[in-house]
């Protein structure tokens, strides 16, 4: 049971799309009371999506449903949505040789076997760059799970810096190894 669980979770985190909330501007966030309404609220949100998903088509799809909402709450107020960002996920090809490289670099450094999970959700230029330059591309993340990615106390620790840069190092001369027409 607790297998299936963790699975499940984990399938969530890397697999499924997501809804993050990011921040709310113009709505009291204080201590205290506040009895004023704002005028205007502003609400953040990022889609994480995954293979064969659209951003025209989630944009709509997400626009029409905030509108059906609101709708009927009848109220005077106005909704406006926008899309800042709407990149088309990415997925590698984990069996190309920059990733046998990678695993490598990795087996060395770590002396584990590297993760292939599908993570980076904030990260929408990569399958531009995929798509742009016709190569593939890799990210070898060497941040932990603890380290606040994009937040106010973000940080990597001093071991993860140092063994980040073997890996970069190890990663660079295993791909030096590759022959050029599989690049």
């Amino acid at each position: 049971m607790v297998c299936l669980l963790q699975v499940d979770l984990l399938a969530h985190r890397w697999r499924y799309p997501t809804v993050t909330i990011h921040g709310i501007e113009g709505a009291f966030s204080d201590p205290g009371t506040k009895t004023v309404i704002p005028a205007k609220v502003t609400a953040k949100f990022s889609i994480r999506q995954v293979p064969d998903m659209d951003p025209a088509m989630v944009k709509k799809q997400v626009t029409d449903y905030l509108h059906s909402v609101f709708a009927k709450r009848k109220s005077l107020n106005k909704l406006k949505v926008t899309m800042v960002i709407g990149a088309k996920p990415w997925l590698a090809d984990t069996q190309h040789p920059l990733y046998e490289a990678g695993k490598i670099a990795i087996k060395r450094v770590f002396d584990m076997d590297a993760d292939l999970i599908r993570e980076g959700g904030t990260i929408p230029i990569a399958r531009t760059f995929q798509d742009v330059l016709g190569k593939s591309i890799i990210m070898m993340p060497i941040g932990g799970f603890d380290d606040g990615m994009h937040s106010q106390n973000e940080k990597m620790s001093r071991y993860n810096y140092i063994e980040g840069t073997k890996l970069f190092i190890s990663y660079l001369n295993e791909v030096s190894q590759i022959q050029k027409t599989s690049v």
